[in-house]
């Protein structure tokens, strides 16, 4: 297999979502709150050029569990 760029883009943000899925559904186990407790990260950059007026927000929601399960598939694509 070819390995690239995208190709490991791709397995990050799936195992990123892989985790967050995996965390909401062990949410309501009480021994597992530290894997599950989301930390927020944020990027909000505008401007304002009077003709053209930009705006982006972007939110992420990281766990330990999507860190631990990016991190996964990132020695996965290393495997391949």
């Amino acid at each position: 297999m070819k390995k690239n760029g995208w190709i490991l883009l791709l397995f990050i943000v799936l195992g990123l979502l892989a985790g967050t899925l995996v965390a909401r559904w062990l949410e309501a186990v009480p021994g597992l709150s530290f894997l599950t407790r989301p930390m927020s990260v944020s990027l909000s950059p505008s401007a304002d050029l009077a003709v053209i007026k930009f705006d982006l927000k972007l939110r992420l929601d990281l766990t330990l569990m999507s860190i631990a399960f990016a991190l996964a598939a990132i020695w996965l694509y290393r495997k391949l």
